[in-house]
C-alpha cells in the first residue's frame, strides 16, 4: 500500500511536470490514476508539504518552476536509472556509500533537496539551504588507487567549464575542491573513497552548488549564482551539463596521460596559483605562495624562506 501511494505521488509529478506548466485538472489528474479527486487533492496537499511548488487554481493544478525538478523521470534515459533523489537527508554522502555498497552502478548520482548534516572538508559543517544543488556522485572506475585524486580534479574542472558555458560567469576553481565566483565560494566538492585490494571500489564525489539559495545567511564569504544573476536558474540543467561533460571527460577509463591533461586544464581555470595561501591541516598551518600543482595534483607552494613545500592535503585560503 505504501509503495501504491508513492507511485500515485510520482506519476502525478509525472504528469504536472510533462504539462511544462499548463494547468492540469483534477478530473484529468482522477481518471489518469484511476482514483477519486478528493484523493488526489490529499496527495496534492501532502507534495506540497514535502516541499514541490504545485500550485491550485481555479482549473486545477500547475507545477511551477518545473524546469528546476529534479526527480529521477526528468533526466535522460541513461541517468534516470542511476538517480537517486530524496527530499531530506542527513548527507548525501552517506545515503551514497550505503548505495554503493549495494550495486549502485557506475556515475549514479545521489541528490538531496535538504541535507540536515552536510559536511565538508575536515568535518566542517556545511548549510545545505533550500534553492541550492546538493548531490553525490558514485564512481566505480577500473583504477587504481594511486589515481584516484584525479577524478576530483576532473569534477571541479567539467563543473568550472558548465557554469562558464551557461551562465557566461567568471568562475575560478581553487585548490583543492572549491570553486570561486568574485572571489567567493560558490561550490565545495568532498571525496571519499574505498579500496578492495589494489584497486578502486568505489569513489564518491559529494558536490555542493549554491544556486537559489541565499548561503551569506550562514556563510559570509559563500555566494550563490542568485546573488551575482539576480534570478532563479534551472538546476537541472546545471546537473545535466555537469554530468555530460563529465562522463566524457573520464571514459575511457583514466590513465597517467589523461590525469596530465586534466592536470594542465584545471590550472587554466585556477586562481589558485599565484596567489599568497595559507593551508590548515589537522597538524599544521602553511603559509606561502602558491606557484603550480603537479602532476599528482599536489600544491606546491614556495615560504617566505623561498623553501618550496609540496602540499598533498589540506584547507587552502586565499590571503
Amino acid at each position: 500500500m505504501v509503495n501504491e501511494l508513492k507511485n500515485i505521488k510520482e506519476e502525478i509529478l509525472k504528469i504536472l511536470y510533462t504539462a511544462k506548466g499548463k494547468i492540469i485538472s483534477g478530473v484529468r489528474l482522477s481518471d489518469a490514476l484511476n482514483v477519486s479527486r478528493v484523493a488526489v487533492w490529499k496527495h496534492i496537499k501532502t507534495l506540497k508539504e514535502r516541499g514541490f511548488d504545485i500550485e491550485s487554481r481555479p482549473k486545477g493544478y500547475v507545477l511551477l518552476n518545473h524546469d528546476d525538478l529534479l526527480l529521477p523521470f526528468c533526466f535522460n534515459k541513461e541517468f534516470e536509472k542511476k538517480t537517486f533523489h530524496f527530499q531530506e537527508l542527513e548527507t548525501t554522502m552517506d545515503k551514497a556509500k550505503i548505495l554503493a555498497k549495494n550495486d549502485a552502478p557506475h556515475l549514479s548520482v545521489v541528490i538531496a533537496e535538504n541535507q540536515t548534516t552536510g559536511r565538508g572538508r575536515l568535518n566542517r559543517k556545511w548549510f545545505s539551504s533550500k534553492g541550492g544543488l546538493w548531490f553525490t556522485l558514485i564512481l566505480k572506475p577500473n583504477t587504481p588507487p594511486v589515481l584516484s585524486y584525479i577524478y576530483n580534479f576532473a569534477a571541479s574542472l567539467s563543473l568550472s567549464k558548465s557554469l562558464r558555458q551557461l551562465f557566461d560567469v567568471n568562475v575560478s576553481v581553487k585548490w583543492p575542491n572549491d570553486i570561486l565566483l568574485n572571489g567567493q565560494k560558490l561550490v565545495g566538492l568532498l571525496s571519499e573513497m574505498e579500496t578492495r585490494g589494489d584497486m578502486v571500489e568505489f569513489i564518491n564525489i559529494g558536490i555542493g552548488i549554491n544556486v537559489n539559495n541565499s548561503p551569506r545567511e550562514y556563510e559570509p564569504k559563500a555566494i550563490s549564482l542568485k546573488d551575482v544573476l539576480h534570478k532563479n536558474v534551472s538546476r537541472r540543467l546545471i546537473l545535466e551539463t555537469f554530468l555530460d561533460d563529465f562522463k566524457n571527460r573520464i571514459q575511457p577509463p583514466i590513465q597517467t596521460i589523461s590525469c596530465h591533461q586534466i592536470i594542465e586544464q584545471w590550472k587554466e581555470q585556477t586562481s589558485t596559483i599565484g596567489s599568497q595561501v595559507r593551508i590548515e591541516t589537522t597538524e599544521t598551518v602553511i603559509k606561502g605562495l602558491a606557484v603550480d600543482v603537479d602532476e599528482t595534483g599536489a600544491l606546491m607552494i614556495k615560504d617566505k624562506t623561498g623553501e618550496i613545500k609540496k602540499i598533498i592535503y589540506g584547507d587552502c585560503f586565499h590571503t
